[in-house]
């Protein structure tokens, strides 16, 4: 069992919990997730892993309630148990050692974002960071990024907190006016990312994307997270998450994306009302 030690209320809809994982905190690097099970007839959902401490024996998970799996999984409080918490898995993100990144978070991706900014900041790397949200209280995470960043820029849709509009409008003012970055590192809806990729593209930087489709075993087995990057079909649990960004068929991504969102609603709805439901 998985005791959770720590829980933090980001958002109305987001929660971070630290969780007891001696042997996965050890392993553990940027760009992985893990497969969590909240009981034991439970489904498997990935969750990147937001941070580590191998010292303390601990991984950071954050939660965005969407599905049935994930209100419950937001409900638990420290003291509570998870029966499954497997990893690392996933292929850890390829991190330069040196010149300057820009790493770009949108809503809950702000998450997945920020140790790969971290590890980099800790090498020596120039971090220049952009993380936008809808409104400025559904921003998390802004005080961890400024501290691993040289400078942080932040963008609400409403324009209740910083630039008043999207994180590309950013990112497509820094590549003009700067211009000399080695690369973009971009987590978010696919919708984002995908605009931030046909905005780096006409300047040729490298652009990285974490990609989060359905999983059922997070080991290559079932064939479900599958997308295709450069025309060929890649599995985001062995292959991934990480894809180079100017590859990746959003378009598919996004149709499979949506394909199941009238039964995550009805099994949350169902959720709420005390049935069984099902989805994520």
């Amino acid at each position: 069992m998985y005791e959770i030690i720590e829980k933090r209320t980001l958002n109305p809809t987001i929660k971070l919990f630290v969780v007891k994982a001696p042997l996965v905190a050890r392993r553990a690097e940027p760009g992985q997730f893990v497969m969590v099970r909240i009981h034991e007839k439970g489904e498997r959902i990935p969750l990147t892993i937001a941070d580590y401490n191998p010292g303390a024996g601990t991984v950071t998970i954050v939660v965005q309630e969407v599905g049935k799996t994930t209100a419950l999984l937001g409900a638990m409080e420290p003291g509570d148990s998870l029966p499954d918490f497997l990893g690392p898995l996933g292929v850890p993100a390829e991190l330069p050692t040196g010149g300057r990144v820009m790493c770009v978070g949108g809503g809950v991706g702000v998450a997945p974002v920020y140790p790969k900014a971290k590890a980099m900041f800790e090498r020596g790397v120039e971090v220049i960071s952009v993380i936008g949200a809808r409104t400025a209280e559904l921003l998390i995470l802004e005080e961890e990024m400024r501290a691993v960043s040289r400078k942080l820029y932040v963008t609400t849709d409403d324009g209740s907190k910083g630039h008043h509009g999207f994180v590309t409008d950013i990112v497509d003012r820094l590549l003009r006016e700067e211009g000399s970055y080695d690369e973009v590192i971009a987590v978010g809806p696919l919708v984002m990312m995908q605009a931030v990729a046909r905005v780096t593209k006409p300047h040729g930087v490298k652009t990285w994307v974490s990609l989060n489709p359905i999983m059922v075993d997070g080991t290559g087995m079932c064939g479900a997270c599958r997308v295709t990057v450069g025309g060929k079909t890649r599995f985001c649990c062995v292959d991934g998450p990480m894809f180079d960004g100017h590859e990746v068929d959003f378009e598919e991504a996004i149709r499979r994306a949506r394909m199941y969102q009238e039964e995550e609603t009805l099994a949350r709805e169902q959720c709420r009302c005390g049935g069984e439901g099902y989805g994520g």
